[in-house]
């Protein structure tokens, strides 16, 4: 096996420890939308409503939700993920995650407990194939970061910010494919001609930040699933349009194995 094939091999045991992990995607059992009148939610103590750009829950000590350490006795906010001071709650073994997606607040339930991990059997996935790496130029948009509207894994249309494109080539065919920066690099939504049958119907890649000349590398071995594929409580935002190749991409992840 070569350094790459033995690399891309932690990769997949990686992903599949990752997203079984105790409080990992599997563990989800719900994502509650709050608005401004208390709601319960299932497998948790308390009322959650939405507090401005924060969440509120209503607890008594006695219900056992905690906060870092500190036990929640009557009322809390608190500040979703896409805040820098983002709070988890959690309950006996249970994790409440508050979330904020175009300024809508909801809170994610994950239960280590969850039939969707007990299930799990694990990651069906292409061998490993060298010519599926390929050299890439990432060229950002003149006008600096833009939205596209695209549809959701849960029928709404959501904002989708792209910063630019990359352009590399596949078996001598040159592609193109829009991207996002954020994190340690570049990061993609695309489909192909294996989507909806020898794959889920949609799969995520993320690159290595471009050098200063734009390049960087496209490694389609390491294409992956979307949350939404291990469980129906996320999301995930489908392909931008143009990010649809018209190859059968054979590499990467393809599905969840269930028993």
């Amino acid at each position: 096996m070569t350094v790459d094939a033995e690399e891309w091999k932690r990769w997949t045991d990686a992903r599949t420890a990752k997203v079984s992990a105790p409080h990992g995607v599997l563990a989800l059992t719900g994502t509650h939308w709050l608005a401004d009148d208390p709601v319960e939610i299932p497998g948790l103590p308390g009322r959650w409503s939405a507090a401005g750009p924060l969440a509120r829950v209503t607890a008594a000590a006695a219900d056992g939700l905690r906060v870092g350490e500190a036990v929640v006795d009557g009322e809390a906010t608190l500040h979703p993920d896409t805040d820098p001071a983002a709070q988890v709650v959690r309950y006996q073994d249970v994790l409440a995650v508050p979330i904020e997606r175009d300024g809508e607040l909801a809170v994610r339930v994950f239960d280590p407990a969850a039939e969707t991990r007990r299930s799990f059997a694990g990651i069906t996935v292409f061998p490993y194939a060298p010519e599926w790496s390929v050299p890439a130029v990432f060229t950002p948009f003149e006008a600096g970061e833009q939205s596209v509207t695209v549809p959701n894994a849960d029928g709404r249309e959501r904002p989708l910010a792209v910063t630019g494109q990359i352009a590399f080539h596949l078996a001598g065919e040159p592609y193109t494919l829009t991207v996002s920066t954020g994190g340690a690099g570049l990061s993609g939504v695309i489909a192909d001609a294996t989507s909806g049958g020898e794959t889920y119907r949609f799969r995520f890649v993320a690159l290595p930040a471009p050098d200063p000349d734009g390049r960087t590398v496209l490694d389609l071995n390491r294409a992956f699933l979307p949350p939404c594929a291990f469980v129906d409580h996320f999301i995930c935002p489908f392909p931008p349009p143009g990010n649809r190749l018209p190859i059968a991409v054979r590499a990467g992840e393809k599905a969840v194995l269930r028993t």
